[in-house]
């Protein structure tokens, strides 16, 4: 049996061995999770959705802890670290602790008739589940990786189905329209559990098949809502769902304007759960004032002004453009923007060209990236041109693009890095090359 001392050599490993890096489908990686015998006796949470799956999974795991249980959070992709991707009670799982599981999984890939091979997300997510499962955890949640239907995640019977948005994006494998997509995302449904959406225009799609397999579906706007208390001194909201009402809370820790539609779809998840998963009124507000997700609009402490976003798709952009202008006044906002090259660079573009200034756009270390002179071409045929007040310029890797705008911002601008997790990732490594 293959084996490798290191979780670094297992992943090395993994990224080459299966023959494509997606590969849509659930039948191989299901033979495996037989083999493992893997099953879950708490409730299971899956999140999917377009934009805001890392955030919700994030404010249900808050939730759930400050009310004192223990719980395995899954979510991906990672910045700097694969175990990111697994916490137990709040820390990421060590090294240590997620070698037997790899070596679990490839023994049970082994032990089949005919060994199948299984990507990169389907052997890892494969390994956290067998961790997850093997601590007895009280709740476990796992965001959903791509689509939903024939997503890695959707071995799992979930208890309570989260779907946060719905928007174009990865349409290779998804389709190209929001209701290809919708019913892609709907796969995650199952028969007589909560299926809630917050997207507030669900596609038809997602409805129709929420109903074909007699879901107890939740739309946003019908079944729950959030009211926002304007003119208070402090600024509070409430949650509005079927059978409750959660009032006077504070805004949630993440910042952006979206999150209030994430931690409704979050409240909506645990009010569906409450007979399994009870938890209070102080329980939801001291999770929210804890909440924490690196590169999720994320502001970082002193001057200039540094803005991470890991938002790469017209949606996110938009959030980002709203986000951004909500910030106040700065005389020159600096991008480091780099993109990978399915996505519709145009539409991000489009969005965010009123908000920027100065583009500084890079090359990403991954064959799927645009490359640096992609995007320079885009934004000039966004009409973005070299003046005074306004420049592209080009750079090898996130790193160099990040040191220049620091180099060009004086301490009343900002800098915004966003793109892709690879972006933002390359320039918080290189953060902390410098704290050292």
């Amino acid at each position: 049996m293959t084996t490798f001392p290191t979780l670094d050599a297992w992943l090395t490993h993994l990224e080459s061995a299966h023959p494509v890096g997606i590969d849509m489908g659930l039948a191989r990686i299901s033979q495996v999770r037989e083999a493992l015998q893997l099953s879950f006796a708490c409730p299971v949470i899956t999140v999917g959705g377009t934009n805001g799956k890392g955030s919700t999974c994030a404010i249900l795991e808050s939730i759930l802890l400050r009310a004192g249980y223990s719980v395995g959070c899954h979510t991906s992709p990672h910045l700097l670290a694969f175990n990111e991707r697994a916490r137990i009670n709040g820390q990421m799982a060590t090294d240590a602790e997620l070698l037997p599981h790899f070596e679990a999984v490839e023994q049970a890939r082994r032990s089949l008739p005919e060994p199948v091979s299984l990507t990169y997300f389907e052997f890892t997510t494969l390994a956290i589940m067998h961790l997850f499962a093997e601590r007895g955890l009280d709740a476990v949640i796992f965001e959903v990786g791509l689509g939903g239907r024939l997503d890695a995640v959707n071995i799992l019977d979930t208890d309570c189905a989260i779907i946060t948005s719905i928007d174009i994006d990865h349409t290779d494998f998804l389709g190209d329209t929001r209701e290809k997509i919708g019913f892609e995302k709907a796969g995650i449904f199952r028969p007589g559990k909560p299926a809630i959406c917050a997207d507030p225009i669900p596609p038809q799609t997602l409805i129709e098949h929420a109903e074909k397999i007699g879901a107890d579906l939740w739309l946003f706007g019908r079944d729950f809502r959030y009211e926002g208390q304007a003119g208070s001194e402090r600024q509070q909201w409430s949650y509005i769902g079927p059978s409750m009402r959660r009032s006077a809370l504070a805004y949630p820790a993440l910042r952006g304007a979206n999150q209030l539609i994430n931690t409704s779809a979050a409240l909506a998840g645990l009010e569906a759960l409450r007979d399994r998963l009870p938890v209070s009124a102080q329980d939801i507000r001291l999770g929210l004032a804890n909440v924490e997700l690196p590169g999720r609009f994320q502001v970082l402490p002193g001057k200039p002004s540094i803005v991470l976003d890991v938002g790469h798709n017209p949606h996110a952009a938009a959030v980002l453009g709203q986000n951004l202008g909500n910030m106040g006044y700065f005389p020159y906002t600096y991008a480091v923007f780099g993109s990978m090259r399915d996505k519709d660079i145009a539409g991000v573009v489009a969005h965010l060209k009123g908000e920027i200034d100065h583009w500084c756009v890079t090359d990403l270390p991954t064959p799927r990236a645009a490359s640096a002179e992609e995007l320079e071409t885009a934004l000039r045929e966004a009409g973005v041109a070299d003046g005074p007040d306004s420049t592209v310029t080009r750079f090898a890797t996130p790193a160099e693009a990040f040191q220049d705008a620091l180099k060009r911002a004086s301490d009343n601008d900002r800098i915004v890095v966003f793109g892709s997790f690879y972006t933002v990732a390359g320039v918080m490594a290189y953060r902390k090359s410098q704290q050292h």
